[in-house]
């Protein structure tokens, strides 16, 4: 059992036992999961660069960082065990789309979209 699925199993034990299985619909996760993400964003509003840096090292902030990506992951694992995703196997066939979207010898150093490489 890989690192993900006994996340995913330790999860779904987690819900079942609130039963919050009923409101865990694909529209609510999705839901969920960017706004967990805006409370990422969150962390970034109004600091400078090398505030933003600092995060990590900070306890309080440091602490925030590490809760909202784990907010972030959680629903992602429970948005791809309903869709019945294989994050592992979908991340591995988008690298392999991006290599071939984002040639290194148009893409390195450029910022540029692929589209426009």
């Amino acid at each position: 059992m890989s690192d993900f699925e006994a996340l995913t199993a330790a999860l779904r034990e987690f819900r079942d036992a609130r039963d919050w299985r009923q409101f865990h619909t694909l529209r609510n996760l999705i839901t969920s999961l960017n706004l967990e993400a805006a409370e990422l964003l969150e962390l970034t509003q109004w600091k400078s660069d090398a505030e933003i840096d600092a995060l990590p090292a900070g306890a309080k902030s440091g602490e925030a960082l590490r809760d909202e990506c784990a907010d972030i992951l959680l629903y992602l694992l429970l948005i791809a065990d309903t869709a019945g995703i294989d994050l592992l196997a979908a991340a591995r066939a988008k690298l392999v789309k991006n290599a071939a979207k984002y040639p290194i010898e148009k893409a390195r150093g450029s910022r540029a979209k692929y589209t426009e490489l």
